[in-house]
């Protein structure tokens, strides 16, 4: 991976983190603003993702960008947010960590 596309994966890494943190925050309390911001902020990530499709392909682009984002969501949620998970719900997130970096970095190369 080169370092422009290491740079652009932890923008929208950042960008999405951002934009599920205003979605969390307008769930508790709605506001245009915090909605406007969260459609930006989503559009935006989502606009560098295309620049990393096309550099590395939709399936390792998405799973490889998929798997740092299901970390970083959880984290908030559980340390900022004070959100709780069920033992299944644990177990979920962790066998779905493990099957997206299966699919990220098990893959056939071209």
């Amino acid at each position: 991976m080169t370092l422009t596309a290491s740079l652009q994966l932890a923008a929208s890494t950042a960008t999405f983190l951002l934009a599920a943190t205003c979605a969390k925050s307008w769930a508790m309390g709605p506001s245009m603003f915090k909605l406007v911001l969260t459609i930006v902020l989503y559009s935006v990530g989502n606009l560098i993702m295309l620049r990393l499709v096309r550099e590395f392909g939709m399936a390792s682009a998405f799973s490889l960008s998929a798997v740092i984002q299901l970390i970083a969501v959880n984290l908030i949620a559980l340390t900022f947010f004070g959100e709780k998970l069920t033992l299944v719900q644990s177990f979920g997130i962790v066998f779905a960590i493990l099957a997206v970096g299966l699919i990220t970095f098990g893959s056939a190369p071209e």
